[in-house]
């Protein structure tokens, strides 16, 4: 069985930067391509960025951002820890939210959460002064 646990989540200033952490484990990372999602009060679960499994060399490894977050966070991973990285800079307060990283056994559709078996359970983020 998959499990996803993250990390990284606090209380930052606007402009500022946070780097979140997700690690699997139960099966072999490579076989899974990695999303970030969120979720803000009384709003919907939104797409925030994902990396599709495979060697980009193979037609694999793309990586999609949502038109907010575009420029500002990375998405990454280090296959040799199992872990998926968000890198989060020039923070706004609308990106306040519980970040949930997630995997999929699929390499499209990466935006569309219900591509996702497998969920962690958040790390919350706040964006304020």
């Amino acid at each position: 069985q998959v499990q996803l646990v993250e990390s990284g989540g606090g209380l930052v200033q606007p402009g500022g930067s946070l780097r979140l952490s997700c690690v699997l484990s139960g099966r072999a990372f490579t076989l899974y391509s990695m999303g970030w999602f969120r979720q803000s009060p009384g709003k919907a679960r939104e797409f925030v960025a994902a990396l599709a499994y495979g060697d980009s060399a193979a037609g694999g490894g793309e990586i999609q951002y949502a038109e907010a977050v575009k420029g500002r966070f990375t998405v990454s991973r280090d296959n040799a820890k199992s872990t998926v990285f968000l890198s989060m800079d020039k923070l706004k307060p609308e990106d306040t939210a519980v970040y949930y990283c997630a995997a999929s056994r699929s390499n499209v559709r990466l935006m569309t959460d219900a591509m996702y078996a497998y969920w962690g359970q958040g790390t919350q983020v706040t964006v304020s002064l």
